[in-house]
């Protein structure tokens, strides 16, 4: 998905089409999750770009999309550009170590530190 989204129109609450971009989005994230997996694959991952136009769009994780939407609203801003591109994604084993330590933080815990 490559857009821009106008965030002004004659109207239209500003409100409302701020929920209508933040629902195209989502909407589009979960369609694409549906869709099949290439071989060696385990899930889609996404590469994204953020900016209020095309030429100023920077890189950004998909998580912080949500946050930079609503600060170009805060600012006034009367467009946005978002791009989000799904690759298949290949998690990555976690070393021995690591998964040992946040086992241990677990077991720490006792009943009496539980409030």
């Amino acid at each position: 998905m490559r857009k821009i989204f106008p965030l002004r129109i004659e109207g239209k609450n500003p409100d409302r089409i701020l929920d209508a971009v933040k629902n195209e989005i989502r909407k589009y994230i979960r369609r694409e999750r549906r869709r099949d997996l290439p071989e060696g694959a385990d899930f889609w991952d996404f590469d994204c770009r953020f900016g209020s136009t095309r030429e100023d769009a920077q890189v950004a994780h998909l998580a912080q999309l949500t946050g930079l939407i609503n600060a170009v609203a805060a600012e006034g801003g009367t467009q946005l550009y978002v791009e989000i591109l799904a690759k298949p994604g290949k998690r990555q084993p976690r070393p021995a170590g690591e998964r040992d330590a946040a086992a241990g933080d677990a077991a720490d815990l006792g009943d009496d530190e539980i409030a």
